[in-house]
Formats: structure tokens, sequence, C-alpha cells
């Protein structure tokens, strides 16, 4: 019997982030999973095989292709005494038009990292908000898409072992799974048992819009000067935003 995939409700915008081939981008990206697994290890066991977070962190930086070196380092890093203290810290922001923004950082310095989120803001002449601001109007999901394999099967699995996705489509072959992000390592699990060699094509947490809105013009102009002087910024590691792109 054929899924009716229509009754998971609305379909989310996803789409992987391209990597820019710059120097500066591959810097920043290898320094953003530098931290994100000094991190994983830190919290837990820093070793690779005894600790599931830092594993599936290690397994997704060597799809980004970050070098073996810096995962070491990161990993020995963690096992020696003291070290930074880093924390996930988000931000909420107003930007151009009815867009909104929300900032996501791993930073050992949160004054600092205010300051600077804070100053790219106060550029545009546009505003951070307080808590919830922002975020209300954001679902908080994990996504996970993969290709070549039964709908059903995989449909069938999720009920199984107790996990109900919140949307479970299917395009041109391509599987696209969002669940609560508690829910995140429990369908990798699942999934990992029907194929232990399983390539994501996504495997993400993050904040997605509830609605979505265009912007044209000078707008649409400053939202774009506001998202590069973010995504400039070293502590920040994802920036969420309600605004519809060409690329999208």
């Amino acid at each position: 019997m054929k899924l009716d995939l229509q009754l998971f409700g609305r379909a989310y915008e996803v789409r992987k982030a391209s990597i820019q081939k710059n120097g500066a981008a591959k810097a920043k990206l290898y320094s953003n999973y530098a931290k994100e697994i000094y991190l994983a290890a830190k919290k837990g066991t820093p070793e690779i095989e005894s600790n599931i977070a830092l594993k599936r962190m290690v397994d997704k930086a060597k799809k980004e292709q970050v070098p073996s070196d810096i995962i070491k380092r990161a990993i020995d890093k963690a096992k020696g005494a003291g070290g930074e203290d880093y924390e996930v810290v988000t931000y909420e922001g107003f930007g151009p038009g009815a867009s909104t923004l929300i900032i996501r950082t791993l930073t050992d310095n949160v004054n600092r990292t205010v300051g600077m989120v804070r100053a790219a803001f106060n550029k545009v002449h546009k505003s951070l908000g307080v808590n919830n601001s922002v975020s209300y109007n954001y679902d908080y999901l994990a996504i996970i898409s993969i290709k070549g394999y039964d709908e059903e099967q995989i449909f069938n699995a999720l009920l199984e072992n107790g996990i109900e996705p919140i949307d479970f489509e299917v395009e041109d072959g391509e599987i696209v799974i969002s669940v609560n992000p508690t829910d995140h390592n429990k369908v990798k699990d699942v999934l990992e048992k029907i194929d232990s060699n399983i390539n994501y094509e996504i495997d993400e947490e993050g904040m997605y819009a509830k609605d979505k809105v265009t912007l044209t013009g000078e707008d649409l102009e400053t939202f774009h000067k506001l998202y590069k002087m973010l995504d400039e910024i070293d502590d920040v590691t994802n920036i969420y935003h309600n605004v519809i792109l060409e690329d999208e």
C-alpha cells in the first residue's frame, strides 16, 4: 500500500548551504568544525568510538573535507586540562522590511560576540531583539535526507521505533525527514541499522521560518549587506532567516 505523504502537512524549504571556495570561507568552516568537535569531545569522552556525538560531528567534518589534522588537534586539545569554555549563544534580530534573523554563535567570550553582532545590525540601522521576539515564528527541527532507499521501508522503520516524523517527503528519489531535534540521533540509529554506510545528503538541526517574505530593491540590498557582515564574524556558525532568495 502506497504512503499518502500529503498527510504530513506543509513542506519545509531545505537546501544545503553552498560552500564558498575562497580561502577565508574555508578557514571559517574549518574553525567552526574545530570548535564543534572540541565541544563535543569536552562534553563527553574525547574518544571517537565511545562518544556518539563526537563521532557524528567528525563524520560531518570529513564530509565537508575538513583536514584530518584539524580534527585531531581539536580532539587532542579536549583531552588536555583547561582550555576554552565555548558555549552556544543565539541572537534574534530584525532586518529590513519584514525580515527577521536568528544568529547562532559558538563563543568563548560572550561580550565580544554580542558586541560584534550588534554592531552589524547598527551599521544598517536595524536592531537585535530580546529572546523569543523572532524565534516564535520559527520551528526548531532536525532534518535528514537520503537518496536511493525505499520510502515505505524507511517510514515503517521509524514508526516501529516510536519516531513520528513532523514531515516525511519524497521528491526525485530523495527522502527528506523532519523531526523534533530530540529524535535526531534516534532517526540516524534507525537508518544506520538499515545501512551502516548510509550517506546523508542533509544532516542538520536548525531554525526554519514558518512563513517567508520577499524583499526587493533597497531592502534586499540591505539584507544582503547585513547577512554578509554577520557571516564574516568568526564566532557566527549559522544564520537563519525568513527571506526568500533567488537561489532557493
